[in-house]
């Protein structure tokens, strides 16, 4: 890609992410702008759960990056996520009347597993293929001589809404277009792992705040993918049950609190009686033996669930590579330690490969913005918006900065306009708005008044 970007949202429990990058002819990218927005509670366990409070979370991130890169973005690439989501098998096979496989047997195979609809979920993306020929497997099919072709696909599936609270917060909420959704652990597990790792077998954990995701691979194909509803948010949320508020909580985790206990004492004086945190002078000693061991716990429960699902992708005592951990929530101290302790693996800690992206080092070694940049991979279309639609936006902003606050019909507006003009109106509470619903019931009352007095 030579002139344009790419934009990508990262929809995060904890924080959303937007990154605008170029590739070049070699598919190395470039970052062009990055930020982060807090989520609030417009998110929780990787799904939409506020539509307004989203959609106007990722306008205000939108306006950042476009502030930044000093450009209109028309279209963005949006993570899918979520509790829900995992991977299901699917397999269907062909006789081979020509004795060999052909292209149009693969596309035919493909085309069945896409219209593959399970029940009670929704099939969102054909993630990997296995092809077995008179039951030998084979990676490059077409051309192979044989009887019959059996594919076994990973498909991604998950609860039916996932797209469609995304689509209402996203596409009704802002003048943005969603290009396509992009399945978030998968993302960052190609931009993180090496083929080696792949090959050999390996479980990649991403780490998030409301999430954790888990993706084995073996033999160089993925095996499973599930995400699982346990993250960093959960640590905090159990710190509070020792009398903490959430940010308090959240600030204990990060500053004091750690996966194995090192020999250092345990009764540290509160950290919130720093100057910089005057009102929080009050609070107790914190007993680090207990904030360790209510975080333990809780870690206990997640890897019991990581095991849990090594053992279910058929590959345990199989991952030749380990784990690779990523996430904004790997970041607890000695993760990798108090891993390699319970699941006897050794254990990896891994951002974004440098060999994809030729700058912005600080972005490539935050964990917390491996699956933005993983998405990037993914993504392929022009996002920009192109110069006479961006022309023509700004025109009616100043057209209708000048023509005074009662709009009406006619000002000869297309459909299109007016529809975002009263979108806008609804969002940011504009003056015309505001005053027809302080003064227009008042009018409608002295109208039904006089009427009723004339009856009399």
């Amino acid at each position: 890609m030579h002139t344009g970007f790419i934009a990508v949202i990262d929809l995060g429990s904890s924080k959303i992410k937007g990154v605008v990058g170029r590739k070049n002819e070699q598919n190395v990218l470039s970052i062009l702008a990055s930020g982060s927005i807090d989520a609030g509670s417009s998110i929780r366990r990787g799904m939409v759960y506020n539509i307004e409070q989203l959609g106007a979370n990722v306008h205000k991130l939108v306006k950042m990056l476009e502030n930044s890169i000093g450009k209109k973005i028309g279209k963005v690439y949006v993570s899918l996520a979520g509790q829900s989501l995992h991977t299901i098998q699917f397999n269907d096979m062909r006789k081979l009347t020509e004795g060999m496989v052909t292209e149009e047997i693969v596309a035919q195979l493909r085309k069945a597993a896409e219209k593959y609809q399970p029940d009670l979920v929704r099939n969102y993306r054909v993630a990997e293929v296995e092809y077995y020929i008179d039951d030998k497997p084979e990676r490059n099919p077409v051309g192979v001589a044989g009887s019959q072709i059996e594919a076994g696909y990973e498909i991604v599936v998950g609860r039916p809404n996932l797209l469609s609270n995304i689509e209402k917060s996203i596409t009704s909420k802002t003048e943005l277009r969603i290009q396509d959704f992009i399945v978030g652990p998968i993302a960052s597990a190609a931009i993180t792992l090496s083929e080696e790792e792949k090959e050999l077998g390996c479980a990649f954990i991403d780490f998030g705040a409301g999430t954790t995701s888990i993706v084995v691979y073996k033999r160089g194909l993925l095996r499973r993918m599930v995400v699982i509803p346990f993250g960093g948010k959960s640590l905090t949320k159990d710190i509070c049950a020792l009398n903490f508020t959430e940010s308090d909580a959240e600030q204990l985790k990060i500053k004091f609190g750690r996966a194995v206990e090192n020999q250092e004492s345990t009764l540290f004086a509160s950290p919130f009686s720093s100057p910089f945190s005057s009102p929080f002078a009050s609070k107790p000693e914190v007993d680090l033996t207990e904030l360790n061991k209510v975080i333990g716990l809780r870690l206990d429960e997640i890897i019991a669930n990581i095991k849990e699902q090594i053992f279910l992708s058929g590959y345990e005592g199989q991952l030749g590579a380990g784990l690779i951990i990523t996430g904004g929530a790997s970041q607890l101290r000695n993760l990798d330690l108090y891993l390699t302790q319970k699941l006897k693996m050794p254990v990896r800690k891994a951002t974004a490969k440098k060999t994809f992206i030729n700058n912005a080092p600080d972005l490539i070694s935050d964990p917390a913005y491996t699956q933005a940049l993983g998405m990037l991979m993914f993504a392929n279309e022009n996002c920009e918006l192109p110069v006479k639609e961006a022309t023509e936006e700004k025109r009616e902003e100043t057209r209708e900065s000048s023509s005074g606050w009662f709009r009406g019909k006619g000002t000869g507006k297309t459909s299109k306009n007016s529809d975002r003009e009263s979108k806008a109106e609804r969002q940011q509470g504009g003056f015309f708005t505001k005053f027809e619903e302080v003064f227009g019931g008042m009018f409608t009352e002295e109208e039904d008044e006089k009427k009723r007095k004339d009856k009399e």
